[in-house]
């Protein structure tokens, strides 16, 4: 038993979905949540600038006093991971490991699709874990760097002409080749689930990060014996790096249920 909280990070709201996913799956755990939303979307970035600001994350959540890390983040799992591991003394887990070996267990025809970030699809670390996996898989990626954006401004609704476009436009190739299976390689993709599988069709499977990270952090802390006695649940804590309020509003989204607790604002630039 281990009653510390679990830290979660991302560039900005999309690390809720894994926050969603860890509370179903963990309800006596308390969560301590950061987002970036000062310097969203990391996409773009440089793999050294990533890095940085990875680190100054972790730096900030280890103010509280940790069991865990969770990276909710595709961006930084793909690029910061080994490192954040190597620096830091408790557990730090991403979300690419664990979809990456789901999406090679549910190909059949052994094409799967995958996208994310542009940092995400250049460092190639998908192709990797999913080639050692299933070495004959056919791995079709693309970068769908609108994607954040849209999502952390409300744009993800199956019906709004702009999304349903982008999505389109992003995922021709892909459905083109006939892939079975797609890999939401970011965590604020979730929320794109009903457009995306709209375009996608029926026949196609989607791997969702988040909630494979997820299950990735419950299985651990349930093999080490480190799950929470909080029989009567656990306790939420967020922080962001710039405005709080439109938090609540858009973390209601993600999460699923309405965000009354304060969130707090952090000067990330001071970790």
């Amino acid at each position: 038993m281990d009653k510390r909280p679990i830290g979660v990070f991302d560039s900005g709201l999309g690390g809720l979905t894994t926050v969603r996913e860890l509370c179903h799956l963990l309800p006596g755990e308390d969560i301590v949540y950061f987002g970036d939303t000062g310097r969203v979307p990391y996409g773009s970035r440089s793999a050294e600038t990533i890095v940085k600001y990875a680190r100054q994350d972790v730096a900030f959540l280890r103010t509280f006093d940790l069991k865990a890390i969770v990276i909710a983040c595709g961006t930084v799992s793909t690029t910061s991971l080994d490192i954040l591991s190597q620096e830091n003394p408790m557990p730090v887990l991403g979300v690419v490991v664990p979809a990456a070996q789901a999406a090679a267990r549910t190909t059949k025809n052994g094409k799967i699709g995958l996208i994310g970030t542009q940092a995400t699809i250049r460092s190639g670390a998908y192709e990797r874990l999913i080639h050692s996996a299933n070495p004959d898989a056919q791995v079709l990626s693309r970068a769908c760097p609108l994607f954040v954006p849209l999502v952390e401004n409300g744009r993800f609704r199956r019906g709004d002409i702009v999304i349903e476009t982008v999505v389109s436009e992003y995922l021709a190739p892909l459905k083109e080749a006939g892939v079975d299976t797609l890999v939401l390689g970011c965590t604020h993709y979730p929320l794109l689930e009903g457009v995306i599988a709209a375009y996608m069709g029926p026949d196609v499977q989607l791997i969702n990060a988040g909630a494979e990270g997820a299950r990735a952090v419950a299985g651990m802390l349930e093999q080490t014996d480190a799950l929470a006695p909080n029989p009567s649940g656990g306790t939420y804590r967020y922080f962001v790096s710039d405005r709080q309020e439109d938090f609540s509003r858009l973390a209601s989204i993600f999460l699923g249920w309405d965000v009354t607790e304060a969130v707090g604002q952090v000067d990330i630039s001071q970790y």
